[in-house]
């Protein structure tokens, strides 16, 4: 009796454990995108005056400007992104030369 009900449960396994293939019908296709945005790296302290301000504004004053690098979009749109840290925490802002922050 032990090894009919051992036999049944490791038919069971080995129908649970089974792999279903099947042919792939149709080929999957990879679609790549080129990004065309390039980030030159800017040394902090050669910022824009405005930039520089925003940096030192109530909001973000706490945050510490780690890294900082000029991003020329695809349709020549520019703006600095600016690595900043606060304690463990770590983030990024976008400001334009203007000094106005950009979502």
């Amino acid at each position: 009796m032990k090894k009919i009900i051992l036999s049944a449960a490791f038919l069971a396994v080995a129908g649970l454990a089974s792999v279903k293939a099947s042919e792939i019908k149709e080929p999957v296709k990879a679609v790549v995108y080129q990004d065309s945005t390039t980030r030159t790296p800017v040394e902090l302290k050669d910022l824009p005056e405005p930039v520089q301000k925003t940096l030192q504004s109530d909001t973000v004053k706490e945050w510490t400007p780690t890294a900082a690098f000029l991003v020329t979009n695809a349709d020549k749109s520019t703006y600095y992104l600016i690595n900043v840290k606060k304690g463990e925490e770590t983030g990024s802002l976008k400001i334009d030369k203007d000094g106005k922050v950009v979502e």
